[in-house]
């Protein structure tokens, strides 16, 4: 008999290859019955709740392990750098395992859960306002937008992932490059000049 973090493991892999997965098609993937399910979870929306704190729990321990307060404190091009360089190699980690959550509406509405969000979306926006002020990203766009902006990318690699697109051990570069620097080539002229025009 599978233990209940077994149960759960399943439950996330179920929903991160189907987000509208019922808790009968999630008992199947466990290789359970549905009744042995509900002895550990009462309800869909309360699984999809508990895998919701796990994954603002990866999320958390991704700042703190990045080093996201110390490089807000900080405040130079160097540190906040580091931290870049730390955490998005974790965050495309996070959108991987936790895939489902990036864009489950259930978790947004959710109020202790959205909650929770809101505070490590605070923390993040904190970082970019720092990053912004150490000249290492634009400064004249909100820096709520290079948060925005961050999650879109992430989203974006859960995809590219799952549809074999690009290697996983290309992923956090091209994340936190595109970020960066876009993904526009050199600029190119595109004024010619009139024949027998000057030169």
């Amino acid at each position: 008999m599978p233990t209940r973090e077994q149960l759960l493991d399943a439950a996330l892999r179920t929903l991160n290859d189907d987000p509208t997965a019922s808790l009968a098609q999630i008992a199947e993937a466990a290789g359970v019955g549905r009744a042995t399910l509900h002895r550990h979870v009462a309800s869909r929306d309360d699984l999809v709740r508990e895998l919701g704190d796990r994954s603002l729990d990866r999320w958390e321990e991704t700042q703190r392990a990045s080093g996201l307060a110390e490089a807000v404190a900080d405040g130079g091009d160097e540190a906040v750098r580091a931290c870049l360089r730390e955490m998005f190699p974790r965050l495309v980690a996070d959108a991987e395992d936790y895939g489902f959550a990036l864009t489950d509406s259930f978790l947004v509405s959710e109020p202790r859960l959205a909650a929770r969000t809101a505070d490590l979306e605070a923390g993040e926006v904190a970082l970019w306002r720092a990053a912004q002020a150490a000249g290492v990203v634009r400064g004249d766009v909100p820096a709520r937008w290079c948060m925005h902006a961050a999650y879109g990318l992430l989203v974006a690699s859960r995809d590219a992932l799952r549809a074999g697109d690009v290697a996983r051990r290309d992923l956090a570069d091209l994340v936190l490059t595109t970020l960066l620097t876009g993904i526009a080539g050199e600029p190119t002229s595109t004024t010619t000049t009139p024949k027998g025009g000057a030169r």
